[in-house]
């Protein structure tokens, strides 16, 4: 049963690290959806006043090479938020299948 105790124990560790990595990956998805909105309105903008028509405008500026590289930043992090995330829901699970093998173990 002390070994059960002792896995729990290390989950629950490993848990409580997954949680402030979740914050840091939230932050950084935050920071790259930022960066990638404000970089996209600048270049909107900018299309705008060289004529482009507003029907292409979007196409256009989302295939500029800095535009793309700011989206496909923000898309890493995204998924590394979410991984982060499924990480955590993991971790919960053998936690709580954990608590169940220790409680079946205490009462028999």
């Amino acid at each position: 049963m002390s070994d059960l105790i002792l896995e729990l124990k290390q989950k629950c560790e490993i848990l409580d690290k997954a949680l402030g990595q979740l914050g840091n990956r939230g932050r950084a998805y935050a920071q790259a959806e930022r960066e990638y909105r404000c970089a996209l309105a600048k270049q909107i903008l900018i299309e705008r006043d060289n004529g482009i028509p507003v029907t292409i405008i979007s196409d256009i500026c989302r295939g500029k090479d800095d535009i793309a590289i700011l989206k496909y930043d923000r898309d890493v992090a995204d998924a590394m938020y979410k991984s982060a995330l499924e990480g955590i829901n993991v971790l919960k699970i053998q936690i709580r299948v954990l608590g169940g093998q220790i409680d079946r173990e205490y009462r028999g």
